[in-house]
């Protein structure tokens, strides 16, 4: 299914500039809602995201204020002319949107995996002229991301975009949620015109990781960010490390260089781009690689076992070789590779086996 969209109604900050979307992670009350917009409004902020509804991993925590919070927001909208945005999650949150002025709706990662979800939102948008954003799925699933647009987009939706807030892993990270840019690279590929925002609060976790995340966003392409920012994020009720104050939003937003848009991937810097993001991967994955060898060192140690496992080391070889053939390079390429990556799991083991 072809995409019918439309251009996003919505402000830059600069002509070429990228969409800026800053706002608590939560709308706590009144007075932290209205000093962090005006914050933001002062530092020339266009558009206001708060969460009226959170959905919480588990029951207990804070889950939001629901419609009072609205009200907030539509003050918000009043006071400071800035557009008003916030997540909706079932056909009563879009209705209580609408009557309260948002402006910009989106859906969360949690709703864009349940198409039964997402059917019935689409159903209840039947009508409206209004942007809608599709966060990815929880999980790297293409299809399911695209297939919430399809739905969206078929209840009339034209105003279209994405946010790319990553995705949830077992695995221990650097970030909260992996980025695995070749997902929104490839969604880019398949739907050109489609607005892609990136959300690098969710994706980092960290404050630290937001300023390089929003960079690397729109290395990629990215026309926007969505970034959670809160007047005392020590403070917050809610994903308190990944926000930062309106002053340092701001900051950050001004460092940041937006690059020439291009509209394929075959020009010489967006193909490099990817191969950084590839090989960022490659190093994340041999990390992973090597906390499985320690742990197999350990596991060792403890039953006596040595370390060198010569018919385990063949089969590799021969297995990655014979793999690396089939891939369009030199078995002997391939082989080569894991012997180096073999002698540093023997290295680690030996330093657990020895300690």
């Amino acid at each position: 299914m072809e995409l019918e969209l439309q251009p996003l109604n919505l402000p830059r900050d600069t002509e070429k500039g990228p969409f800026i979307i800053a706002g608590p992670c939560s709308a706590e009350s009144e007075e932290q809602v209205m000093t962090t917009a005006k914050q933001l409004a002062d530092k020339g902020c266009h558009m206001f995201r708060a969460g009226v509804w959170k959905p919480r991993t588990k029951p207990g925590g804070f889950e939001g204020h629901g419609e009072p919070a609205l009200k907030w927001l539509k003050q918000v909208k009043e006071e400071t002319g800035m557009l008003i945005g916030t997540e909706v999650a079932t056909p009563e949150h879009v209705q209580l949107a609408m009557n309260y002025g948002v402006d910009i709706l989106w859906i969360g990662a949690r709703t864009t995996a349940n198409p039964f979800a997402v059917q019935l939102l689409a159903d209840s948008m039947h009508g409206l002229d209004i942007p809608v954003l599709v966060k990815n799925p929880v999980n790297p699933d293409l299809e399911l991301w695209i297939g919430a647009l399809e739905r969206i987009n078929a209840a009339g939706i034209k105003q279209l975009g994405v946010i790319h807030r990553g995705f949830s892993s077992y695995d221990k990270s650097m970030y909260r949620n992996a980025p695995m840019w070749q997902i929104p690279i490839e969604l880019r590929r398949r739907i050109p015109d489609l607005p892609i925002f990136c959300d690098p609060s969710h994706m980092g976790g960290k404050r630290e990781l937001i300023a390089p995340l929003c960079q690397q966003a729109l290395d990629i392409g990215a026309d926007g960010l969505m970034i959670e920012s809160h007047c005392d994020p020590d403070k917050a009720w809610s994903d308190a490390k990944q926000q930062l104050t309106p002053e340092v939003c701001d900051y950050v937003v001004s460092l940041l260089v937006s690059r020439e848009k291009t509209f394929t991937t075959e020009g010489i810097k967006q193909l490099r781009v990817q191969i950084d993001q590839i090989d960022n991967d490659i190093m994340e994955l041999l990390g992973k690689r090597m906390r499985v060898c320690r742990e197999i060192g350990q596991y060792k140690k403890e039953h006596n076992i040595q370390v060198l496992q010569t018919g385990r080391y063949n089969e590799i070889l021969d297995k990655r070789g014979a793999q690396g053939s089939l891939l369009g390079m030199s078995d002997s390429f391939a082989k080569e590779i894991f012997e180096h990556i073999h002698e540093e799991s023997v290295r680690q083991q030996l330093e657990i086996v020895k300690g």
